[in-house]
């Protein structure tokens, strides 16, 4: 799959809910919600992320931010 730049993937090897920045030869360049590092994800490791688990990324990135944890 090759989600839309811009939109919320899922990296299915890890759980984790990133906004496509990107293709890059074969992968699918996702950053963490809020930002920060991008990583790589094979196509077939991705879909797209559903309305429940962008707002759970979303609560998990503000309790983060209250704790001091991110800047």
């Amino acid at each position: 799959m090759k989600p839309p730049i811009g939109s919320y993937a899922v990296d299915i090897r890890t759980g984790r809910v990133g906004e496509v920045m990107g293709h890059e030869g074969p992968y699918v360049q996702l950053r963490p919600y809020g930002g920060g590092k991008e990583w790589d994800v094979e196509p077939e490791a991705v879909r797209l992320a559903t309305p429940a688990e962008r707002l759970s990324a979303a609560t998990a990135y503000a309790n983060a931010r209250s704790r001091g944890e991110v800047p």
